[in-house]
């Protein structure tokens, strides 16, 4: 089974991290500087990735700490150092302070699959013993009454004997696997009377990284075998709002900023200056202006020949709205789209700061490109690189088309992989393929042709998006391979396109990536009631449209309150393998929106999508895994037989004695 990891940051960092000397900030008091040291010096003498349930409990004892409530800036220090010692760092000591190092990156794979394992389970493991989880867990284990049967979780995974004998008898086909597409939605399963999203869930817990619920767009599939009884689960997968800046899939897809001005400065055509006069426009149409027209920050005259002080006021206003969102006591919020009108949302200060700061970009664009476009042509474009000003304006709009496009034509498969016994049979390049076939991308335009939240909010009006994806990208958990999408691409035509064509997963490069996989819940925590303590005027609120990944920017506030390099102390030291499935031909303009039309490599509306995968799996991939004899043994140590000891269980404590199963520790496929 491959586990993606989806980056906490917008940006991809490949910076490689140094030596940080860390202390507690000069107002610390001298207690707490020499506990600092006290657990500083403990902690240089610790091994290795230290990972015990009740470590931090363990050396903040050991350094004799006491009080650590009362003391909210060492215990931020004291919480944080703990878990960089855990996940690889080591400490020097000395008169001058005490300086910490990342871990090097290790020439032994599998060490290194170790380390990523140790650094994921340490959230993974704190979620599981969460009491609401393990109540969440016992229940889809427990057995209920459905149709007139007792029913259980279990009854959704395959018995490893079972389907080993059937592939031994019958070989790999249909009669004995039949896989199909079912996306998760708030419906019920027929067959079990669990809801979809917890059976979802429920194997999702057996991922070697924590559960988490992804901001924005996102679109559970769940894998199942119609040649079972219950139709048990194969994989998992989801279909998700991407990283918006990824430096490696941008410059792959051909729409980074300079990479994409640089192309057409050289080939400038009347249809790229169409396309950034008509950009302009639209930001400008899309963007609710009549609360600013009341309060005198616009004058109507502003938006046909904007000056710069309508831009200087604007900015103003988008700064003082800016700080009254954050510095709110209460915060407004509209929770229900489909409900609330979108001039209430557009109203609230979080947006009336966007909408402020927007409208004073899109006005100083006018002012110093808008004269090259009108009329647009290829010798105004070419004009308007001769001059720094117009050109920095075309980089602005290019980043907003970017900006805007990234979330609608382009999406993360931020989860993807196969259960046992199913893993065993290279399964996962099954799930994987299915991911981005015509019933998923067609699954994905149905439920998103509704209006976008964030632009809706900016227009204060209902705002359509495209919801035709162009392409989905991926990551490996381990830098040091995946065999889940090494190699996997298919002949087109097996998912209705071109028979001279294929299609499957490009690797586009490798990358180091900053976040907070590696800060248990604790620290994370105690960094942020740090960050409230010492008075920071910025307040992160869980809201949609505030930003990305409120994890990180409450950990990067907090590191900021002990005064610590945030950069330095977020990046998790991994190197990952990026991957990409272009879906169309037409990349990059239809990414962009310079043409409206995708040109499918696939047929969206193929109707037996789900049964020429399937047969092309059984024939690439699983056939040969089925003959083999080890592959066959692995499988029948998966047993649905008491005490049930099976890796597609949750790795909880059994309550029997038995110690719980690792998934992440299961044969791989190879």
């Amino acid at each position: 089974m491959e586990q993606n990891l989806r980056t906490d940051a917008s940006e991809v960092m490949k910076e490689e991290a140094k030596p940080v000397p860390l202390s507690l900030p000069a107002d610390a008091s001298r207690q707490e500087k020499q506990a600092f040291a006290r657990l500083c010096t403990l902690l240089a003498s610790a091994p290795h990735g230290c990972t015990d349930v009740n470590t931090h409990a363990h050396w903040i004892q050991a350094a004799k700490i006491r009080n650590l409530y009362e003391q909210p800036l060492l215990a931020a220090a004291a919480h944080t150092a703990i878990d960089l010692v855990d996940q690889g760092w080591t400490i020097q000591t000395g008169k001058s302070g005490h300086v910490f190092t990342p871990p090097l990156a290790s020439g032994d794979r599998q060490a290194e699959k170790a380390r990523v394992r140790r650094q994921e389970h340490l959230r993974r493991d704190e979620q599981l013993r969460q009491s609401s989880v393990r109540r969440f867990v016992e229940s889809m284990e427990r057995t209920h009454q459905h149709g007139g049967r007792l029913v259980s979780i279990f009854d959704l995974m395959r018995d490893g004997r079972e389907l080993a004998d059937a592939l031994e008898t019958a070989g790999a086909s249909t009669d004995v696997i039949r896989p199909y597409v079912q996306i998760v939605d708030s419906s019920t399963c027929e067959l079990t009377g669990f809801k979809l999203h917890d059976i979802w869930r429920y194997f999702r817990h057996t991922w070697s990284n924590a559960y988490a619920t992804v901001p924005g767009r996102s679109m559970p599939i769940l894998i199942r075998d119609a040649a079972t009884a219950f139709h048990t689960v194969i994989g998992l997968a989801a279909i998700s709002s991407p990283v918006v800046q990824i430096a490696e899939r941008d410059r792959w897809m051909g729409w980074e900023t300079d990479q994409f001005l640089e192309q057409v400065q050289a080939e400038p055509t009347a249809n790229i200056a169409h396309w950034l006069a008509r950009r302009i426009k639209i930001q400008q149409e899309e963007i609710y202006v009549d609360d600013l027209l009341r309060d005198g920050i616009l004058q109507p005259t502003d938006l046909t020949a904007p000056t710069s002080e309508v831009i200087a006021r604007l900015r103003a206003d988008a700064e003082r709205h800016r700080q009254r969102h954050h510095q709110a006591s209460t915060i407004r919020e509209v929770r229900n789209i489909e409900r609330d009108a979108w001039v209430d949302r557009a109203t609230t200060d979080l947006f009336r700061s966007k909408r402020s700061a927007a409208l004073a970009e899109t006005l100083e664009i006018v002012t110093l490109l808008g004269a090259y476009l009108s009329p647009p042509t290829a010798e105004g474009l070419t004009k308007a690189f001769s001059d720094s000003k117009a050109r920095a304006q075309m980089r602005r709009v290019v980043r907003r088309a970017r900006g805007e496009r990234v979330g609608t034509v382009i999406a993360d498969l931020t989860v993807c992989g196969a259960v046992a016994p199913y893993n065993a049979l290279v399964a996962g390049k099954l799930v994987g393929a299915l991911a981005v076939s015509p019933t998923v991308l067609t699954a994905y335009r149905e439920k998103y042709a509704r209006p976008s939240e964030i632009a809706s909010a900016m227009a204060g009006r209902p705002i359509l998006r495209e919801p035709r994806l162009s392409f989905i990208g991926t990551t490996s958990l381990y830098g040091t391979g995946s065999s889940q999408y090494n190699r996997l691409f298919w002949p087109a035509e097996v998912m209705g396109g071109k028979s001279s064509a294929r299609m499957g997963f490009h690797e586009l490069g490798r990358s180091r990536s900053f976040g907070t996989s590696h800060f248990s819940d604790e620290t994370v925590e105690a960094l942020v009631r740090l960050s409230a303590l010492r008075g920071s005027l910025v307040r992160v609120n869980n809201l949609f449209g505030e930003g990305v990944s409120p994890r990180l920017r409450k950990v990067r506030l907090g590191i900021a309150a002990l005064g610590w390099p945030a950069n330095e102390l977020l990046r998790h030291g991994r190197e990952r393998i990026l991957y990409g499935v272009p879906l169309v031909e037409n990349l990059r303009d239809y990414s962009l929106g310079i043409v409206e039309e995708p040109e499918y490599l696939l047929n969206p509306d193929l109707p037996e999508a789900d049964d020429r995968v399937a047969n092309w799996w059984l024939e690439r991939w699983c056939r040969q895994r089925a003959a083999r004899q080890d592959v066959l043994e692995s499988m029948r140590s998966h047993r649905l037989v008491r005490p049930v000891r099976h890796g597609a269980r949750v790795p909880l404590s059994t309550g029997d004695g038995m110690p719980p199963i690792d998934q992440g520790m299961l044969p791989m496929f190879t």
